[in-house]
């Protein structure tokens, strides 16, 4: 089994945690994911790459509390993780998740408004989420009106006006182009700074991960175990500007040769993303 260790006060802690997915139609069980053990610091930014079908978004799904692990635990501020989204848990996914028919200030606020909030402090929440995601002057908007890149700030913001503790991101940036993923990233990085939350980030981009991260861990194929942790020594105050820092490349570098065997067998057995 792998284990991932943070180096200060534990928030969230995965132990010995495994998937295995039913079989369809008398095929045999799928086992996608573990055993892994993984412990997120508080405060820390981790991203997980792997090759498609090693679990990644599995793992993610699991801390959420959006599917049930086969075995192993799961804990959150030193309280079990079962069977719902625990309170101070956040989650954004590729998917634009923006509800069509609510302009962009209602998007924002109906977690809010769903958790019974006071009115006034939804408003206060909101405002403060327009401008620190630069949607103020299109908080009228509905999302068919906005880009990709706006429609996911509308979606992260709706997520961070919660005040999640911890940030779980699967693929955010899936769906832009990449100088759009860079200015997201920096947005992130400073929404990560400014909230001092716990961030997990599942993604395929290896420079995006060596780029946003303390830690970057990495998966192999199906079933996904953790084969390396690597640790990006970037100063909490980072941006896109690290894309001209030669020590990025080499991150990079070493996160592809842990990868690049664990991909050509997820080829081989044409195993599907997830």
């Amino acid at each position: 089994m792998s284990t991932v260790q943070a180096k200060t006060t534990p928030h969230a802690v995965v132990t010995g945690v495994t998937r295995v997915f039913p079989g369809a139609g008398g095929r045999a069980p799928v086992h996608a994911l573990g055993p892994v053990d993984l412990v997120l610091a508080r405060g820390e930014f981790v991203s997980v790459v792997g090759p498609s079908g090693c679990g990644k978004s599995t793992l993610l799904e699991i801390l959420a509390g959006l599917q049930p692990p086969s075995q192993g635990t799961l804990v959150f501020e030193d309280r079990p993780v079962c069977g719902q989204v625990p309170d101070g848990v956040g989650v954004v996914f590729q998917e634009n998740a923006a509800f069509p028919w609510l302009t962009v200030r209602e998007n924002i606020a109906f977690g809010l408004r769903r958790a019974g909030v006071d009115g006034a402090e939804v408003a206060r929440r909101v405002e403060h989420a327009l401008g620190l995601m630069g949607l103020a002057d299109f908080a009228r908007s509905y999302p068919a009106q906005l880009s990709g890149g706006m429609r996911q700030r509308v979606c992260i913001a709706r997520t961070l006006v919660m005040q999640p503790r911890l940030v779980l991101l699967d693929e955010p940036f899936g769906a832009l182009d990449q100088q759009t993923r860079l200015l997201m990233g920096d947005e992130l990085l400073r929404l990560w700074r400014e909230t001092g939350a716990t961030v997990l980030l599942i993604t395929h981009a290896l420079d995006e991960a060596a780029l946003l991260s303390d830690r970057v861990a990495v998966m192999s194929a199906r079933p996904g175990r953790f084969l390396d942790m690597v640790e990006t020594g970037w100063p909490a105050d980072r941006d896109s500007r690290l894309v001209e820092d030669p020590r990025l490349g080499a991150i990079s570098a070493r996160l592809w040769s842990r990868l690049r065997e664990e991909s050509l067998k997820a080829m081989s057995t044409g195993e599907a993303a997830r």
